[in-house]
């Protein structure tokens, strides 16, 4: 089998999870710099199989479209011009941000590792991911 990538794309910093090859268990990969996402992907899609791309899809609680919703439809066009062979679905993103915070704290993650925004990107990936993989098991 192969992997589940999962991406929280961000104006400035995209955070990224994915699943091992069996896709039980949702781990976080790394931060990046949004600017340099694309890089990243193609070297990491070289090196690794990969079968599904998820997107967090930034959403109001009505449902309508944030300040950060444009920015992610671009990148969805984009996901998908360059990596066409690779299907994509838009995962709901809500309430992952305060859910990784505050899985951070109950980590015991140190006041100072907590301000590091980058693992939020991360750790708010692996939730969404997560929620996936439980949705369709």
């Amino acid at each position: 089998m192969s992997r589940i990538i999962c991406i929280d794309y961000g104006g400035k910093r995209t955070g990224l999870a994915v699943t091992d090859p069996l896709q039980i268990i949702a781990t976080a990969l790394t931060t990046v710099a949004t600017k340099d996402l694309f890089t990243y992907l193609k070297d990491y899609f070289a090196k690794e199989a990969v079968e599904l791309i998820l997107i967090g899809e930034p959403l109001n609680l009505n449902d309508t479209a944030t300040h950060a919703t444009p920015l992610v439809a671009l990148a969805v066009k984009r996901l998908q011009k360059e990596f066409p062979h690779i299907p994509l679905k838009k995962v709901d993103e809500r309430f992952t941000s305060k859910m990784a915070s505050r899985a951070m704290v109950e980590m015991g993650m140190k006041k100072k590792d907590r301000q590091v925004k980058g693992n939020v990107d991360q750790i708010a990936a692996t939730i969404m991911l997560q929620e996936y993989l439980q949705s369709i098991s």
